[in-house]
């Protein structure tokens, strides 16, 4: 008799089937806001990979097993994820200030042309079997699973992010702190999410999840002002010459970077003190 089905899977076949339909799209034109969606995708179909391996304990890199194929075109999407952050930076500075910055600009469409290709090369070349292979490797690793395992896996797997939040309870967030903090939420929220899709409380009280909730959203600008000072920094450091233009705007997202990462610090601090015994 074939083992029952975790009723997780269907969670993640219609996230799958959701990702195989813009991965079509996508194999006929790279459209940023289709990438980024797909790249949504992505993030829990990883995280579920992720979870059967915590299940299935005793089977060695079981979740790079069932993701391995989507690893490569998940960090091409998430590229493009970064460069339209950097690219609206660049369209607000320009519209708020009503100055142009046609050096900056060229230098990010030929960027933008370089990863909209890798990534339209990576799809392409790619297969819709892959995807197959994807959906029935994740089957049979949710075969058998009581719904009980799966909620000791996920709260395996938030006590993980909880001691690398840990490590940062007292002391200053630089910016990799931040960033890990910022991804750790992200997966402790679709965490949570699927614990109440199968019925069980969830691990935190109503109150912490609007304050982990509220944090994550506010380090998304200190996110898009990191990227965006990344993005015109690698642009700027062959440049000696920068006109004065860029070299105020560099200052500002200095300063900018500076504020957003201290208010972020002192909310992560506050949430860690009570999440953290």
């Amino acid at each position: 008799m074939q083992a029952k089905v975790s009723p997780v899977f269907h969670l993640f076949e219609i996230q799958h089937q959701e990702a195989k339909a813009l991965f079509l799209v996508l194999g006929k034109q790279i459209k940023s806001k289709k990438a980024i969606e797909l790249l949504g995708k992505m993030e829990f179909l990883e995280l579920y990979a992720d979870l059967m391996a915590k299940v299935h304990f005793d089977v060695e890199g079981l979740n790079f097993n069932i993701f391995s194929d989507f690893k490569m075109m998940k960090r091409s999407l998430r590229k493009i994820h970064h460069f339209k952050l950097a690219e609206k930076s660049l369209n607000n500075r320009e519209l708020e200030l009503g100055i142009k910055y046609n050096g900056y600009r060229i230098h990010l469409d030929k960027y933008k042309k370089q990863l909209y290709t890798e990534a339209f090369d990576l799809i392409v070349g790619s297969t819709l079997k892959s995807w197959d292979n994807f959906h029935d490797k994740a089957l049979k690793a949710s075969r058998g699973i009581k719904p009980l395992t799966i909620n000791t896996a996920v709260n395996q797997i938030i006590q993980e992010e909880l001691e690398f939040f840990q490590l940062d309870k007292k002391g200053p967030m630089d910016s990799k702190a931040l960033k890990d903090t910022f991804e750790g939420l992200r997966t402790i929220i679709m965490l949570e999410n699927l614990l109440i899709h199968l019925g069980f409380n969830p691990i935190f009280v109503k109150s912490i999840h609007e304050e982990i909730g509220e944090l994550k959203n506010n380090l998304k600008p200190w996110y898009s002002n990191q990227l965006s000072l990344q993005s015109l920094t690698h642009f700027l450091r062959d440049k000696p010459e920068a006109g004065k233009k860029y070299l105020d705007w560099l200052k500002e997202l200095k300063e900018h970077k500076s504020n957003l990462a201290a208010l972020a610090e002192k909310q992560a601090h506050e949430l860690f003190e009570k999440i953290l015994r």
